[in-house]
């Protein structure tokens, strides 16, 4: 397997940045998805990756061993594409069967006719299809093997790429966004199905998608990029709950972190909508943003009110909207009791434990936080 080691990529496209100064080490046999928005650069680093894009500056390591200038099939990386990129007129065993004929096979051998009555082709064409039918019982896809793909389901398209990808067995998996195009269900069983075969396999994966579910169901960690930079890299849990950025906190979690605008004193206190939290930081006085996920937002409890304007009761869980002065944008609290919601345009209280704030400044970096004693919130202060 591969460690894949990235130091000061940059690319532009007509003068306009879309990589700008990339370092990223992947270390050998990780899952790593790169996430982001469409147009954040995630899919260009990849193609740099597999040597599909010349990168303008930088370098590219594989295995302390710099590729650069080396053609993509001299990288042995396989890559998986959102189109599946399956030749229509072959059946899926010759789909899988390509790369394997290519890199085993004589160009003489190949020809349709001649190429059977060379001596040893026969032996070599044993060797592949016992390949093919290892990855495939492997993929579950052994039944499928003589249809082409205009027969095969889109998850099913998507095994007889992946076995593709396998069957060459590469120093590393890229993939480039290779569940968008499979309805909701599917995805669901494939992210389980491809972490798996990462478990199984121990392989180096490199999974680009601007699905967060995804990245956050599949990865060992994940690489948040924006606006071609790599904003943070960490575990799921890290990401989620430890963001460096409040660009990152916004974009990871659904529904999104609440923000509500705060205010720093000048002794390192902090307040909210007029209430101070027993919270201080070492940052100067001024305004900052406060981030609160969803899920620890309390209600019918807290210093604060807002007015119910929406209900979403999911079943498992509801989600309840409330316009409170002074914030922008609506708040929203994730709820496990669904047999107990307020009613609509009812006036609700709610709350939040201090370990539940995440703050941020002016520009969105993060801000570290000190809890006074281990209480929710105090009284509204005294300005």
């Amino acid at each position: 397997m591969a460690q894949i080691e990235l130091s000061a990529i940059r690319k532009s496209f007509d003068g306009t940045d879309v990589l700008k100064g990339i370092d990223f080490r992947i270390a050998d046999g990780e899952f790593i998805s790169l996430v982001g928005p469409s147009g954040c650069g995630k899919s260009t680093l990849l193609r740099i990756i597999a040597g599909l894009e010349p990168q303008d500056s930088g370098e590219v390591h594989i295995d302390g061993r710099p590729v650069d200038g080396i053609r993509p099939s001299a990288r042995n990386l396989a890559m998986v594409f959102q189109s599946y990129a399956l030749y229509p007129h072959l059946s899926a065993f010759d789909n899988i069967a390509v790369p394997l004929r290519m890199r085993r096979l004589s160009a003489i051998e190949r020809l349709p006719l001649l190429g059977a009555l060379l001596p040893g082709r026969r032996a070599k064409e044993r060797h592949i299809r016992a390949d093919i039918e290892g990855i495939a019982e492997q993929l579950d896809i052994s039944p499928l093997l003589r249809r082409k793909p205009g027969q095969l389901s889109g998850g099913q398209r998507q095994r007889v790429a992946v076995g593709r990808a396998m069957v060459r067995e590469p120093v590393a998996f890229l993939f480039d966004e290779p569940l968008s195009n499979l309805d909701a269900k599917l995805r669901v069983h494939m992210r389980a199905e491809l972490a798996e075969l990462h478990r199984r396999l121990k392989a180096t994966f490199v999974y680009v998608t601007h699905d967060q579910a995804e990245a956050m169901t599949m990865s060992s960690r994940i690489a948040v990029m924006m606006g071609g930079e790599l904003i943070q890299a960490g575990t799921p849990a890290e990401i989620y709950n430890e963001p460096g950025d409040i660009r990152v906190a916004e974009f990871i979690g659904s529904p999104k972190i609440n923000v509500l605008p705060g205010r720093i004193r000048k002794d390192g206190g902090v307040d909210v909508l007029g209430t101070a939290l027993k919270l201080t930081c070492n940052a100067a006085a001024g305004d900052c943003r406060i981030g609160v996920r969803p899920e620890r937002i309390e209600l019918g409890t807290g210093p604060f009110s807002g007015t119910v304007v929406h209900l979403e009761n999911l079943g498992a869980e509801a989600f309840v909207h409330l316009a409170v002065e002074g914030i922008g944008s609506r708040l929203i609290a994730r709820l496990a009791d669904v047999k107990h919601l307020p009613a609509m345009a009812s006036s609700v209280a709610f709350g939040f434990a201090p370990d539940a704030v995440r703050m941020f400044d002016p520009a969105g970096k993060r801000i570290e936080l000190r809890m006074e004693q281990a209480e929710r919130i105090r009284e509204p202060a005294h300005v």
